[in-house]
């Protein structure tokens, strides 16, 4: 237990350096959107396509891994939504924002720097699975409800060639299809190329929570009620179990992951908050109230329901 903890308190440790920064004055909240830029931009970009483009094409291929993200992720996302629409009665824009909050997970931020301390071998292998399913199914399905909830008419063909435009732009979505393209044609980059890429990829995980400890810092925690309570509790309780249970379902039908420490990574994954784009996407649809507080909520409880996670799939 106590190796779960120093796993655990290490990425709380630097999540409060960005929080005191925010709070003593030292960083101002524009300064943590720069530092949050940087990451999205240019570090977190860097990091998948150097995850990617490093592992064989067949590693990248796992179907029992791949199948048991996406089942997991789509399962609570609809039960997040059917929750919020038909039993608390929220308006389809809430709905979406809610099951956004219970099946995207903090990968990139919370996830990889966990597994780099936990599960060094399967890091960058289980970074590039998870980034598949989140942006080219998760992202892409919010984006997609949260249009169509604003009911502006917009056709079909029109909406996803919107959709696919904002994503192709997305430099997270250019790493991930480069580092793709380059794995399956088996190329090795020049060392002119990798080592610029190692070197903000490096950059990637002190950064990012950082960044995340400072945008707390900014936030209002008066108005946490029990929609956000719900959300806090579908990410960090119910996210894991499904894609757990995906995992068993995909190895009953001959889908195995073929490794442990992977089957493990998953879960980890799963346990970790909301994705850090959360609060700012919800924002473009009037929803950033409740997913800054839920973010703010479950980046605190997720100290105690990570070590746990940790403690039974790893220690």
């Amino acid at each position: 237990m106590f190796d779960v903890i120093t796993i655990t308190g290490t990425i709380f440790i630097v999540i409060g350096v960005g929080f005191a920064a925010v709070r003593t004055g030292a960083f101002s909240t524009s300064d943590m959107g720069t530092l949050g830029k940087f990451v999205v931009n240019f570090a977190l970009p860097a990091l998948i396509l150097r995850a990617v483009s490093s592992q064989p094409i067949h590693d990248i291929a796992n179907v029992g891994y791949l199948g048991a993200v996406l089942v997991g992720s789509l399962a609570v996302f609809w039960f997040g939504y059917f929750w919020s629409r038909q039993i608390s009665k929220e308006s389809p824009s809430a709905s979406t924002f809610s099951a956004m909050g219970m099946s995207c997970a903090n990968t990139g931020f919370v996830g990889f720097p966990i597994l780099l301390i936990a599960l060094p071998e399967v890091a960058s292998q289980a970074l590039a699975l998870n980034m598949i399913v989140e942006n080219l199914v998760m992202i892409p399905l919010v984006l997609i409800m949260a249009e169509r909830a604003q009911g502006q008419g917009i056709s079909g063909g029109k909406l996803a060639k919107q959709i696919a435009t904002r994503l192709l732009r997305n430099p997270i979505v250019i790493a991930l299809i480069l580092g793709l393209g380059i794995s399956a044609l088996g190329l090795r980059l020049p060392t002119v190329f990798v080592r610029p890429i190692d070197m903000f990829a490096s950059a990637s995980a002190a950064l990012s929570l950082t960044v995340i400890g400072g945008t707390l810092a900014s936030l209002q925690i008066n108005e946490i009620k029990w929609p956000v309570l719900r959300i806090t509790l579908g990410k960090l309780l119910l996210h894991p179990l499904a894609v757990a249970l995906s995992l068993l379902g995909m190895s009953l039908i001959g889908f195995d992951v073929g490794d442990d420490r992977l089957f493990a990574a998953a879960i980890i994954m799963a346990a970790t908050p909301v994705m850090a784009i959360y609060p700012i996407l919800a924002q473009r649809y009037g929803e950033e109230r409740n997913a800054s507080l839920a973010m703010f909520t479950m980046t605190a409880a997720s100290f105690v329901t990570l070590s746990i996670t940790l403690s039974i799939v790893w220690g």
